[in-house]
């Protein structure tokens, strides 16, 4: 069976669509999927029922983005994912599962093995019928994804390998684990006037990420080690659903050999543990420096997204004030930029990713581009940056 293509007509003034490859066992999501995002403006150039027919296609309809399910008969998603990246190496992969937590592990190890993002999927074909926050999140994402693929062309991380048992459960550590992206061509340059560095120790580290997240956080975790991540907090906002944020907790908590949790509402803020915001919920803070708590709310989406990196900086700020220090690493769009305002103006200090490491230059590239990066650092070089900021010189 081949791929089904899909005829285009762009028009002139709307420049080259952004060419998708839809890879689903259900031909009720197939067809939804790509009714959708052709109504987007996307082109679908094909569509197929499981990895083996979409691995075959890719030399012939030249995608640009593959959605691809997980779980498929003869090659499923994770069987197919390492060929593809092999195959095309400036493909982008965005996996699709439902939220189960057998799939959180695998879309984390599909992000291990070079997907550049995941989509929740919701159960069966009604579901995906009558969710409407599903084809929102979809379109939103390819979109997004679309429009960086237009600015800024990517080299991929190089050919992967294929791994044995890549169908099965990930081993903890890998799952954030992942080869690092390689760097972008040179774009053109941001103006920007790095703000002077204080020297105060900080009282907490808070994290912002969203697209490419998971590895970056877990990298940059691991740069700064375990024994100067217990002299403080770390409070972590990744843009990820339900499910997904406890599997993300647990294993950066196996790769940096400290306590990791999704937050619970009112507990104390403890130097040493790692704070994951639930997926679904905003995580603030109240109290003082020396008794912050977490406060977990379930209000509105902001700049699109619950938890918001914005919610968790802006509570920092007033909880915290000129003791923070922050980082904002790769992702879509601009949440955490207004919150960092108010931690600048608190005093605090705030880093962001380079956007030659980072997977979007999103929300790094809006906190730069207003002005509140006190440094801007390719992703390797942020852990030590923060371990020099928190344990001093010579660390």
């Amino acid at each position: 069976m081949a791929a089904s293509a899909a005829p285009s007509t762009p028009s002139p003034s709307a420049g080259p669509r952004i060419r998708v490859l839809v890879a689903d066992d259900s031909v009720v999501v197939r067809g939804l999927v790509s009714r959708w995002l052709e109504e987007a403006g996307c082109e679908i150039v094909g569509t197929a029922s499981n990895g083996r027919i979409a691995l075959d296609a890719l030399d012939r309809v030249q995608p640009d983005i593959v959605l691809l399910d997980i779980e498929m008969p003869e090659l499923d998603g994770t069987q197919a994912l390492p060929r593809m990246l092999a195959k095309r190496p400036g493909l982008q992969v965005v996996m699709m599962s439902t939220l189960t937590q057998r799939n959180a592990e695998i879309s984390l190890r599909c992000l291990a093995l070079g997907a550049i993002d995941y989509l929740p999927k919701p159960e069966g074909n009604r579901g995906v019928t009558t969710q409407a926050s599903f084809r929102e999140d979809l379109v939103q994402k390819i979109r997004m994804l679309g429009a960086d693929l237009r600015n800024r062309p990517r080299a991929r991380p190089p050919a992967l390998s294929e791994r044995p048992g890549s169908a099965g459960l990930p081993e903890r550590p890998a799952a954030v684990a992942a080869p690092a992206p390689a760097p972008r061509p040179a774009a053109a340059p941001v103006s920007v006037r790095p703000r002077p560095l204080r020297t105060s120790p900080p009282r907490c580290l808070l994290v912002g990420a969203s697209t490419g997240g998971p590895r970056a956080v877990g990298e940059m975790l691991e740069g700064i080690g375990a024994a100067t991540l217990r002299r403080l907090p770390i409070l972590i906002v990744q843009h990820m659903p339900p499910v997904f944020t406890a599997v993300f907790a647990e294993h950066l908590g196996a790769r940096i050999g400290l306590p990791a949790a999704e937050a619970k509402h009112g507990e104390p803020v403890r130097p040493g543990v790692v704070y994951v915001a639930p997926g679904g919920r905003h995580m603030g803070l109240s109290g003082t420096a020396t008794e912050a708590v977490i406060q977990l709310n379930d209000g509105p989406p902001v700049n699109f997204c619950r938890p918001a990196v914005d919610v968790m900086f802006r509570d920092a700020a007033e909880v915290y004030g000129a003791a923070t220090l922050s980082v904002v690493l790769t992702g879509m769009g601009s949440d955490g930029t207004k919150g960092a305002k108010a931690l600048v103006e608190a005093g605090g200090v705030m880093l962001a990713q380079d956007e030659a490491t980072s997977t979007v230059w999103g929300m790094p590239g809006s906190l730069v581009r207003a002005g509140y990066a006190h440094e801007i650092l390719p992703l390797p070089a942020i852990g030590p940056a923060l371990r020099t900021a928190i344990a001093g010189p010579g660390h």
